[in-house]
C-alpha cells in the first residue's frame, strides 16, 4: 500500500511516519508540506492513499482534495482533521472522499481507515456518525423553513476572513496572511457573524457554501 502524507506540522508528520512504518505492508513514498506539494506529489508519485490535512499553506486542503480527485480519481484520499464538524465532513464528502479521521484518533483508527478505503470502502470515524445523523436533520429542516441567516452585505475583508474561518484556518493563520493582527482577525469575525445572525461554526460553514466562498480558491 503505497502512501503519501500531507500536513504542514513536522511532528505530526513524524507521528503518521512512525504509525505507517509499523506496519509491514505500507509503504510511505513521500510527504508535502502544503496543497500544492500534495497535488505535485500525487502526479509525481501515483500513491494509492493520499493522508490529507485540511488547513496547509497555499491551496488549502479541501481544493486540494478537489484537483487530486478529477487529476487522480484513483487515488483514495483520507482527510486528517482536528475538526469534529459536520460542516467539514459534508464538504470533503461531496467531493468523494474515501475516508474522515480525527487527528486526535487512536492508532488502530488510522490504520483501520486505511485498511478500509484499500478494500474499496469508506470510513468515517465512528464519533462522527453522530454528524451526518445531525447533518440529515439540519437539511430536512431547512426544507420546511426559510432561511434564517441575515443578508447584510459583508465587507471584502470580512467577506475573506469569512472564507479563511470556514475553511479551517486558525485565527493566527489568518492574520499571518492577511498581514493583520490576531485581534483584528478576531473583531472582523464577530462583526460578520453578527451580521448574518449566524452563531456557530456549523452554521458558518453552510453560509459560506451557499454563497460559493469554498470553490476553487487556492489561497
Amino acid at each position: 500500500m503505497r502512501i503519501l502524507i500531507a500536513d504542514d506540522h513536522t511532528v505530526v508528520r513524524s507521528g503518521l511516519k512512525a504509525i505507517l512504518q509499523a506496519q509491514p505492508d505500507f509503504e510511505l513514498v513521500g510527504e508535502a508540506a502544503t496543497g500544492e506539494e500534495a497535488v505535485a506529489k500525487t502526479r509525481e508519485l501515483q500513491p494509492e492513499v493520499l493522508l490529507l490535512d485540511i488547513g496547509m499553506p497555499g491551496i488549502n486542503g479541501l481544493d486540494a482534495a478537489r484537483i487530486i480527485r478529477d487529476e487522480a480519481p484513483q487515488v483514495r484520499i483520507v482527510v486528517l482533521t482536528m475538526y469534529d464538524d459536520e460542516a467539514y465532513l459534508h464538504q470533503f464528502l461531496q467531493i468523494g472522499v474515501a475516508g474522515y479521521v480525527l487527528k486526535q484518533a487512536a492508532d488502530a483508527e488510522l490504520v483501520a481507515a486505511i485498511r478500509a478505503v484499500q478494500r474499496g470502502e469508506s470510513f468515517i470515524y465512528p464519533s462522527l456518525t453522530r454528524h451526518l445523523l445531525n447533518l440529515y436533520l439540519e437539511q430536512a429542516r431547512q426544507r420546511d423553513q426559510p432561511a434564517h441567516e441575515g443578508s447584510a452585505e459583508l465587507s471584502p475583508r470580512e467577506t475573506e476572513v469569512l472564507r479563511l474561518v470556514a475553511l479551517g484556518y486558525t485565527g493566527q493563520q489568518i492574520a499571518d496572511q492577511l498581514g493583520i493582527s490576531q485581534s483584528t482577525v478576531e473583531t472582523h469575525r464577530a462583526h460578520l457573524m453578527e451580521k448574518l445572525r449566524l452563531r456557530g461554526r456549523a452554521q458558518l460553514v453552510r453560509y459560506a457554501l451557499s454563497k460559493g466562498l469554498l470553490e476553487d480558491h487556492g489561497q
